[in-house]
C-alpha cells in the first residue's frame, strides 16, 4: 500500500528545514511570542487529526482533549521518572521517544474507545465521546501517581519551535498522504454514505476505528509536547471545553479542508491574545465572534467552492 506517492515530500522536506531553522533562531524571540508560535503550533497538530475524524471520515468526536491529556500525562510522567537517573543533555535526546510513547498510549486509548463505539453515528457517537473524555480527566484527578487533582508540575521545558512544527509538518502531511491514497479513499466513501460504503464491500467501522487511532494518537503527541511546554499539568486543562475548542477550529476552517484548519487553529490561537486588552469580555467576544462566524459562513470560513459556468445550449 503506497499511502505516501501523491503527497508532496519535498513541502514536507522544505517544512522541516524551516522548523530546524526557526528553532535555531528561536533564542532571538521574545518569550512571550515564542511560547505563543508554540500554541499555534501543537494547536495545528490538534485540528488536523480532528479533522481525520470529524471531517474526512464524517465521526463526530467530543473527547480529542481524553486522548491529549493521556498523551500529556504519559509522556511527562516518563520524563519526571528518567529525570532523576540522567542529566539534562540525556534526557533531550529521550524527548521524541517519550512523546511518540505519549502519542501510542493515546492511540491504544482510541482503539479501546473506538471498537465499542464507532459503530454509532452522529449524536450518539459524540455523547459517547465525551463520556469518555471526561472519563478520563477524573480517572487522572483522582491517580495519586498522575499527582491527583493539583496534577504534574516540575517537568522540564523541552518544547521548542522546532521539535514543534516538525511534527506539526508530519502530522500534516500523514494526515494528507492517508486521505489521498488508494486506502483513504475509504474514509471519503464512509463520510459520503456509509450504507452505500457497505454495499460496495467496504467496512465502515474498520475505517472510522483507524480514523480514530491516528487521530488520537496525534493528540498524544499534541498533549506531550503541551505538558513540555507549560511545565505543569492539571486535569481540568483537558476538559470538555478543550475539545469543544479544537472541534470549532475544524468547523470554522471547513470540515475535510486541511489548509482551511490550519489557518483556523492559527486564528482561534491568536484571538484570544488580541483580547486580552478587554479581559472581562474576552470570551464574551470571543464567543460572538465564533456564532457570527458561524452563522455568515456556516460551511466553513476557509471552504471555498468553485462556481461552475453555465454552458449555453
Amino acid at each position: 500500500m503506497q499511502l505516501f506517492l501523491k503527497a508532496p515530500r519535498a513541502l514536507l522536506l522544505i517544512a522541516i528545514v524551516a522548523a530546524v531553522a526557526a528553532g535555531l533562531c528561536a533564542d532571538l524571540m521574545n518569550p512571550y511570542y515564542r511560547g505563543v508560535v508554540i500554541d499555534i503550533g501543537i494547536a495545528i497538530i490538534l485540528a488536523v487529526s480532528l479533522n481525520l475524524i470529524n471531517g474526512h471520515t464524517g465521526q463526530f468526536s467530543l473527547g480529542h482533549a481524553g486522548f491529549m491529556s493521556v498523551g500529556a500525562y504519559v509522556s511527562a510522567m516518563i520524563t519526571l521518572a528518567l529525570r532523576q537517573s540522567m542529566g539534562a543533555d540525556q534526557l533531550a535526546w529521550l524527548f521524541l521517544p517519550t512523546l511518540v510513547a505519549g502519542g501510542l498510549v493515546a492511540a491504544l486509548a482510541g482503539l479501546l474507545v473506538g471498537v465499542p463505539s464507532l459503530r454509532l453515528r452522529g449524536d450518539y457517537l459524540a455523547i459517547v465521546t465525551l463520556g469518555f473524555g471526561e472519563i478520563i480527566r477524573v480517572i487522572f484527578q483522582n491517580v495519586e501517581a498522575a499527582g491527583g487533582a493539583s496534577g504534574l508540575s516540575g517537568i522540564p521545558r523541552m518544547t521548542g519551535l522546532a521539535w514543534t512544527f516538525i511534527l506539526a509538518a508530519v502530522a500534516v502531511y500523514v494526515v494528507a498522504s492517508l486521505v489521498n491514497s488508494t486506502y483513504g479513499r475509504g474514509f471519503i466513501a464512509v463520510h459520503d454514505d456509509e450504507v452505500a460504503a457497505s454495499a460496495m464491500g467496504l467496512n465502515p467501522t474498520r475505517y472510522k476505528v483507524t480514523a480514530f487511532v491516528i487521530g488520537a494518537f496525534f493528540a498524544g503527541i499534541a498533549g506531550g509536547l503541551f505538558a513540555h511546554h507549560k511545565t505543569s499539568i492539571t486535569p481540568q486543562v483537558f476538559d470538555f471545553m478543550k475539545s469543544f475548542e479544537v472541534v470549532v477550529m475544524v468547523i470554522l476552517g471547513g470540515m475535510g479542508r486541511t489548509a482551511g484548519v490550519i489557518l483556523a487553529a492559527v486564528l482561534l490561537t491568536l484571538a484570544p491574545e488580541f483580547l486580552r486588552s478587554v479581559a472581562e469580555y474576552r470570551m464574551i467576544i470571543y464567543a460572538l465572534l465564533i456564532i457570527f462566524l458561524m452563522i455568515a459562513r456556516p460551511q466553513g470560513l476557509f471552504h471555498f467552492e468553485r462556481r461552475k459556468r453555465s454552458s449555453a445550449a
